[in-house]
């Protein structure tokens, strides 16, 4: 499953630029129509074979915007080295536009429509890029968007990578630290104010307590290439994306842009491609999530008070839950059990009937007589869209789980299901929820992840309700 908005950002490119295109087109056109009104301009009557030229405009000029790799990932990419590009491709557009305005011989073609187009079109997509740059920013000082990298390797480009990053808030990433062994060039390292997190036989655990979004990697693969192994494999199982040096193999005659210092990306999660269903399934969380918060409103007011009555503490249940990435999140429930329900957990534990790191017992002593109708009917789990509507959750996914029972975790392949958002509802839920072993909840939620699609997750969500209605497995 995609958990990168990159994509998203992409094809919102793609459709500003097509925007700006034909604004250009139309402006340039307005311009040198000598007092003409956009009405007046827009009533002209259009053939069917210029809109079919007009079309193909659109298609080249596009194809022209990807070979120039204008739709790249632009994170790791100066202003300036941005602004040239955009430059270099509407330069192109403009060239195109000359070929077909002679091949057609378009009345409205003049050297002077052409240096309208180019200006207007130059001016527009750089001003959308810088645009998106200032919010990009704006979001990433209150702290959202951003990205936690680890750098494995301690070597000059390592180094040089990590001061740029340093020099770049505006970029969104945190370096969350460096990996690597004593070597002989160490000693440079250390002179640096740059921290070695751990060395390689510590990355494992380190992994398992740390938020890591990307990797990037500055190991020399002929002499580290069994770290260099065991890394990508560590990686894989955490759901973490993986950057690899574009100088990995110290080509001697390859040129590198001083400008642009982004380097290739190799996303070691598994999932789907195709970005429109991930798309799909955030705004169907939105809307399902928001419209289902208004409708059942009295039934959070009518419960809220319930609990309130039945038995003393607050309204709500919070709880610190492990979510994507081993981000930490506050989720919500409706309160089922006594005030101090962690406290007394401690001295439930021989009675604990679940395999593996997750605490459940049928007749828990703890849940007060409402609470056990709240999770018989999983009226508790309402308040969980809120979540959903923040991000933090999603309608479908693996359930997120507690801080306590992930730091009892002992497979890593298990982690892979961090690598996606927690849902409300799962595999796990319809098929039997408490009743089934640890292994197979673990294995349910790879399966899940393996094979996600929208179908699986309307499918999960129509399972849901007759699970629910009957109860099964819950505790």
């Amino acid at each position: 499953m995609i958990q990168s908005r990159r994509p998203f950002t992409k094809y919102l490119a793609k459709l500003f630029d097509l925007c700006v295109l034909t604004s250009a087109f139309v402006s340039a056109g307005l311009v040198l129509s000598h007092g003409m009104t956009l009405t007046e301009f827009m009533a002209i009557r259009i053939k069917l074979g210029n809109f079919l030229l007009f079309g193909l405009l659109l298609i080249l000029w596009h194809t022209l915007f990807v070979i120039c790799g204008l739709y790249a990932s632009k994170r790791l990419t100066t202003v300036w080295a941005s602004i040239l590009e955009v430059c270099k491709a509407t330069s192109l557009t403009a060239v195109v536009l000359i070929v077909l305005i002679k091949i057609f011989r378009i009345h409205l073609g003049t050297p002077r429509f052409v240096i309208l187009f180019w200006v207007f079109c130059a001016a527009g997509m750089i001003s959308g890029r810088l645009a998106a740059r200032l919010l990009l920013l704006a979001l990433r000082r209150r702290g959202r968007n951003i990205r936690f990298i680890l750098i494995v390797g301690t070597n000059h480009r390592a180094i040089d990578f990590a001061q740029q990053v340093a020099r770049h808030p505006e970029l969104g990433y945190e370096i969350v630290g460096f990996v690597d062994d004593d070597w002989s060039g160490f000693h440079k390292f250390q002179a640096t104010d740059l921290i070695r997190c751990c060395t390689f036989s510590g990355l494992p655990d380190f992994l398992r307590h740390t938020v890591v979004d990307e990797a990037a990697m500055y190991l020399p693969l002929r002499s580290y290439y069994e770290h260099a192994a065991q890394f990508v494999s560590l990686c894989e199982q955490h759901g973490i994306a993986i950057r690899f040096d574009s100088q990995i193999f110290n080509l001697k005659n390859s040129a590198s842009d001083a400008h642009d210092w982004e380097m290739s990306q190799v996303l070691a999660t598994s999932g789907s491609a195709d970005i429109w269903p991930a798309i799909v399934k955030r705004v169907f969380d939105c809307i399902v999530s928001g419209a289902l918060l208004i409708l059942l409103a009295p039934v959070f007011i009518v419960v809220g008070f319930l609990v309130k009555c039945t038995s003393p503490g607050s309204i709500l249940f919070r709880q610190t839950r492990v979510g994507l990435n081993k981000r930490q999140f506050q989720i919500y429930k409706f309160r089922t059990m006594i005030a101090n329900a962690e406290q007394v957990q401690d001295k439930l534990l021989s009675m604990n009937e679940m395999d593996g790191p997750v605490f459940k017992i049928a007749n828990d002593p703890r849940v007060t007589p409402l609470g056990k109708v709240l999770r018989k009917t999983s009226i508790d789990e309402l308040p969980q869209l809120f979540n959903v509507l923040k991000g933090e959750m999603s309608l479908v996914g693996p359930r997120a789980m507690s801080l306590r029972d992930y730091q009892l975790f002992d497979q890593d392949w298990q982690r892979r299901r961090f690598s996606v958002k927690p849902g409300i509802t799962c595999l796990w839920q319809v098929n039997g929820r408490s009743s089934i072993p640890f292994e197979q909840w673990m294995e349910l939620d790879m399966q899940y992840i393996d094979k996600w699609s929208l179908w699986l997750d309307l499918k999960i969500l129509a399972q849901t309700v007759p699970a629910v209605w009957r109860g099964t497995g819950a505790a």
